[in-house]
């Protein structure tokens, strides 16, 4: 399979969010709140959960930046299509619902 596909960033894109997400919660969560109980606390607020998004979202900066420095310009185009992606979710949660 070639390297420099835009499925490859996009897939890339989707799944990092997620890993900043754990990174996000486990600095924010008090020591004996469960994963469970944290995320429902951030859902009930739109704006909260989509600032706690947001920080997660920024964890795709560190395979943008790896891509762009790589030369791997397909990837580093499906990563920044997932990231929009991500973006117009977390605009949708602060202004619409």
């Amino acid at each position: 399979m070639k390297r420099n596909v835009p499925i490859l960033g996009f897939i890339l894109g989707a799944i990092v969010p997620l890993l900043g997400f754990a990174v996000v919660y486990l600095i924010f969560r008090n020591p004996n709140q469960s994963l469970e109980s944290f995320f429902s606390v951030y859902w009930a607020n739109n704006k909260m959960f989509a600032k706690l998004m947001t920080l997660s979202i920024l964890a795709n900066l560190i395979p943008f930046v790896y891509c762009n420095f790589k030369r791997y310009d397909y990837v580093s185009r499906g990563i920044f299509v997932a990231t929009m992606l991500y973006v117009v979710f977390i605009v949708l949660l602060m202004f619409v619902w």
